[in-house]
């Protein structure tokens, strides 16, 4: 694959992600997919999604799980409700989360990726060795399938998940580096944060936010690639000075509104393609 193929999150019949004839309509190459729904996670729904990739010269680079209940209305309901950290749906999402692996490992998927959800930031805490140990076996179940896990960021600042990939201690958790999430959640200036995650990078999102005005306690505001405070070209040149060379994966989180996402995605990948040429030469 060629260095920082330009891709997007898409999904089948579950997510926010965009429809796959999107992607192919605006000659996009790399997919990441956002995990379809259980009853969907079949040997022959994956054969036949594989050879509709393969009609279409699509590459899939990673699926994303994600969880019933997890509701990002606000950040204190991101806490309660997201991704492996609350206790009462721990055990069942841990499973579930497997599963996603063995269905990635069907569509020959070397990568999962999630939002683990909100790490204790205090190391004491008996949480977050629960969630550590949570991350050791989902590590160790992807490690057979020679799968690695990315955790997507946004909820943890750099240091905070520095700490906690040296505490899983496992060389196939990797980070899913998302620059706007470190705005919506108000977790630190994303620039300097992929040049402290960059040897554990293993997939980025490129999305655009703009910071709030209290920073942690409200949401900051997603917008178009281009229209926030990420600024890609320094983004892309931390990006190199990283030696990260996976796939740009689009991200654009407005899936009620399909004509409207296509557009800026589609602006998105002119934006991102301008400034490839202009850092790579």
């Amino acid at each position: 694959m060629e260095k920082w193929a330009i891709g997007v999150f898409a999904s089948l019949d579950a997510g926010l992600g965009v429809n796959l004839n999107v992607a192919q309509e605006l000659g996009i190459k790399t997919i990441q997919l956002h995990a379809p729904q259980q009853s969907s996670r079949t040997k022959e729904n994956a054969d036949a999604f594989l050879a509709k990739l393969n009609d279409m010269g699509i590459t899939l680079t990673c699926v994303f799980g994600g969880f019933e209940g997890e509701s990002y209305a606000d950040i204190p309901t991101t806490q309660k409700t997201v991704g492996l950290v609350p206790a009462e749906t721990r055990a069942a999402r841990t499973a579930e989360m497997k599963e996603i692996a063995d269905f990635a490992n069907l569509l020959g998927c070397k990568c999962v990726g999630l939002h683990i959800g909100f790490i204790p930031h205090d190391t004491s805490d008996p949480q977050y060795a629960q969630v550590v140990a949570v991350a050791q076996e989902l590590c160790d179940h992807c490690k057979t399938m020679g799968q690695s896990v990315h955790l997507e960021t946004g909820q943890e600042t750099a240091d905070g998940l520095l700490q906690f990939i040296g505490d899983v201690a496992r060389d196939n958790l990797k980070v899913n580096f998302d620059p706007a999430n470190m705005i919506l959640y108000g977790t630190g200036e994303p620039i300097e944060a992929v040049k402290k995650v960059g040897k554990h990078l293993g997939s980025v999102h490129c999305k655009d936010a703009k910071w709030a005005a209290n920073p942690g306690q409200e949401w900051g505001q997603e917008v178009p690639v281009g229209q926030g405070d990420v600024n890609f070209e320094s983004y892309l040149s931390a990006l190199q000075e990283v030696g990260y060379e996976g796939p740009l994966t689009i991200e654009r989180e407005i899936p009620q509104e399909p004509e409207r996402q296509k557009q800026e995605i589609g602006h998105a990948v002119t934006v991102l393609t301008d400034l490839k040429s202009k850092i790579l030469g």
